[in-house]
């Protein structure tokens, strides 16, 4: 990938179950740190339209021919609303990719799907769909998917973000501005 990529980094803010929408927040960077723009949008909390929230945020932005890259903190915005990185990255024609600071329990996952979702195994197999393998960064590790790209490249570019501690500059920026929009302040670790 170029060194003048654009990454657009994307998180939810918080909300409160029973909530009707989630806001969410993208950061689109110049890797490491440099900051192109910020969109917002909204995604229905533990719905189903999270690719559709994404999708619409980034093709209606004036940023859209920028974006190389997407990274999504974890593999769901709005509670369990189930991002499917392998429709998106086919539907943007970009990499697309999760990343989180812990590993993902897989069985606590299915667990609360099949317990409150009457379409959990279709939510749990996009989830685990893809592999998350570790990717040794300078803070640490953090947990990664990704789809339209190699593992290698990327990795690389996981750690080509990286401007201090363990997450990649899109996700943690995209963490402060998505709660802000909530809390009117950015706090809390992405």
């Amino acid at each position: 990938m170029k060194d003048q990529a654009r990454v657009l980094g994307i998180d939810d803010g918080p909300f409160v179950k029973g909530q009707g929408r989630a806001p969410l927040a993208g950061v689109l960077v110049c890797p490491p740190g440099y900051v192109e723009g910020v969109i917002v949008s909204s995604c229905q909390v533990d719905g189903a339209d999270a690719n559709e929230a994404i999708s619409s945020m980034v093709r209606d932005s004036r940023f859209y021919e920028q974006v190389r890259m997407i990274m999504v903190d974890g593999a769901a915005l709005g509670g369990f609303n189930v991002v499917d990185v392998r429709a998106l990255s086919e539907d943007l024609g970009v990499p697309v990719l999760t990343v989180s600071r812990d590993e993902p329990d897989m069985v606590s996952i299915r667990d609360a799907l099949e317990a409150h979702f009457p379409d959990w195994e279709r939510r749990f197999e996009i989830i685990s769909r893809n592999r998350v393998r570790p990717v040794e960064v300078p803070g640490g590790f953090v947990h990664v998917t990704s789809e339209g790209i190699g593992d290698r490249e990327a990795d690389a570019m996981v750690r080509r973000c990286i401007v201090r501690g363990c997450l990649p500059e899109p996700v943690r920026l995209a963490h402060l501005v998505a709660t802000a929009l909530v809390r009117g302040e950015s706090r809390g670790r992405a």
